[in-house]
This record gives C-alpha cells, sequence and structure tokens, in this order.
C-alpha cells in the first residue's frame, strides 16, 4: 500500500483528472457510462480515456463492458484504504486529530436522531421526478418526514403530464412549483437530513456542500420529460418513472433510521437506488 500512495496522490493532483475521480464518487456506487463522463465535464474521448486509464492503473478507478459501452465506477476499498492510510499515518491513531477528517468507516457515526427528518430531492429541472418524488414523500411520510424538492436549472412551469398524472394519483398540487437549490441555502435554510438526486445530470453537476452533512445518494432514471411518441405513450413513460420513485420511497419510509448507524444507513439508501427503474406503470394509486 505504501508504494502506491504517491503515484495515487500525483494522479489526483492534476486538475481534470481529480474532477473525474470527483464524479465518479458522487455516482457511486453507479457504473457511469465514458460517454456520459465525458459530456458532464466536456472532455474529449481520447483525453477522457487517458485520464481514467490512469485512475484505473492506481487501483483508484474499475471499469466494466456493458454491451459496447465501457462502464466507470469507483474502487471504494481501495479509496477507502489510501485514506485510511494517510490519516493513520498522519495522526498515529489519535482520533483528537484526525476523526471530524476521516471517513464514516474509521469513526463510527452513531445513529441517526430520531426526529422528524427532512429531505430534498435534486433535478435539473425540477419539473417531474423531484416533484414527483416530493409529493409521494409528502403523502407516504406521515408525520415522520418533510420533504423538498428543488432543481439546478429549473423551469419556470411544471410539466402538465407530471400535474396531470399526481392529480390522477389524488395528490394536492396547489402548492407545488419548481424551486432553485439556492432557495434551500445559506442563513434560515432547513438543515436536511436526507438529500437524493433524482436525475444523473444533476447528480453530475458540482453542487455546493450542504450543512450538517445529510446523507445523500443518488436515485437516478430516465427523464419522462424527454419521453417521445404519442400522448399515451410519454403519458406512460411518466407513469412508470412515478411508480419506480413510489417503490424507492416506500423503501425509504420503511427503513429503522433510528436504529441503523451512519454507515448502514448510508448503504441502505444507495441500495434503494439500485431499485429496478422501469416500475409497473399501475404503480401506486
Amino acid at each position: 500500500m505504501e508504494e502506491m500512495i504517491p503515484s495515487r496522490l500525483s494522479i489526483l493532483g492534476h486538475p481534470q483528472r481529480l474532477a473525474v475521480f470527483r464524479l465518479l464518487m458522487r455516482r457511486y456506487p453507479d457504473r457511469v457510462p465514458a460517454g456520459e463522463l465525458a459530456h458532464a465535464l466536456d472532455l474529449k474521448a481520447s483525453t477522457l480515456s487517458a485520464y481514467l486509464s490512469a485512475l484505473s492503473q492506481a487501483g483508484l478507478v474499475t471499469q466494466e463492458r456493458v454491451g459496447t459501452s465501457l462502464r466507470y465506477a469507483i474502487a471504494m476499498t481501495e479509496v477507502r484504504h489510501t485514506f485510511d492510510y494517510l490519516l493513520l499515518d498522519c495522526c498515529r491513531g489519535r482520533p483528537e486529530l484526525c476523526s471530524p477528517l476521516s471517513s464514516p468507516t474509521a469513526t463510527g457515526h452513531p445513529p441517526m436522531p430520531d426526529h422528524t427528518y427532512k429531505v430534498l430531492f435534486i433535478c435539473t429541472g425540477n419539473s417531474a421526478r423531484s416533484i414527483f418524488a416530493e409529493s409521494i414523500l409528502r403523502r407516504e411520510a406521515g408525520d415522520r418526514f418533510e420533504a423538498f424538492s428543488a432543481g439546478t436549472r429549473p423551469h419556470s412551469d411544471l410539466n402538465p403530464f407530471a400535474l396531470d398524472l399526481l392529480q390522477q394519483k389524488g395528490h394536492d398540487i396547489s402548492g407545488l412549483r419548481a424551486k432553485n437549490i439556492a432557495a434551500f441555502q445559506g442563513e434560515g435554510a432547513p438543515a436536511f437530513d436526507f438529500v437524493f438526486t433524482v436525475c444523473n445530470q444533476a447528480a453530475n453537476e458540482e453542487c455546493p456542500a450542504w450543512s450538517g452533512q445529510p446523507v445523500s445518494a443518488h436515485w437516478g432514471m430516465p427523464d419522462p420529460v424527454k419521453a417521445e411518441g404519442t400522448d399515451a405513450q410519454k403519458s406512460l413513460a411518466f407513469h412508470q418513472a412515478y411508480g419506480a420513485l413510489r417503490n424507492r420511497i416506500k423503501a425509504f419510509t420503511a427503513l429503522p433510521i433510528a436504529a441503523l448507524d451512519r454507515i448502514s444507513l448510508q448503504k441502505a439508501v444507495d441500495d434503494i437506488g439500485q431499485i429496478a427503474t422501469r416500475a409497473d406503470a399501475g404503480a401506486g394509486a
């Protein structure tokens, strides 16, 4: 391990290689197609390939072929070994120096407090998927959760197919509106316990750090707004997105949050993000 540290630090010392690493960290445990990485970071394919090759050779990133596409993910065990080595070697096991900086694996965070949990869902436009998630959690959660949604580049109006579906499902849409994430930052903003991205574009963007270190995860799924075809085909895409989000939120609200330590809770919400995205169109009444 010791001989790998200088190489890994050197590779991560390059700004664009570091940007690739950070994006994959945000998307963990997802495997992200090379084309999506290139688009998100505005890199030429050949340039990205060289960066990914260097990260892979250093053991920080793994690749897997899916059909004709190469997909990349963080080699989390190796990344943790690297961080643990640096912290333990630097601090000589003195927790009063390193515990605020070290990972949950090293410190063992206590369980979440048992209170009303504030949850923020983020998408790019805040016109469909994040609005679905906010509405579903608000109805499913009772008084255990407060639900919010926002967009990194919100549309001025909510999608009419999304609003129609929410009305069909019996949701109150009177208070729904598109909001920018800036509305939930700064003085007086809610202190969130959970922050979930529900679209790849928002997850790939650099978002400001949230105060209080909320548990975060990526629950990405296809954008129903981009569905093509007849109105019936477009409507089906919205039903599928709604059903998939409802399945994930039902799994989330069933978690014994107050009984789980931070590591277990993080794994649980990551696993929920892997629930199949194509849910039964009729799911959820």
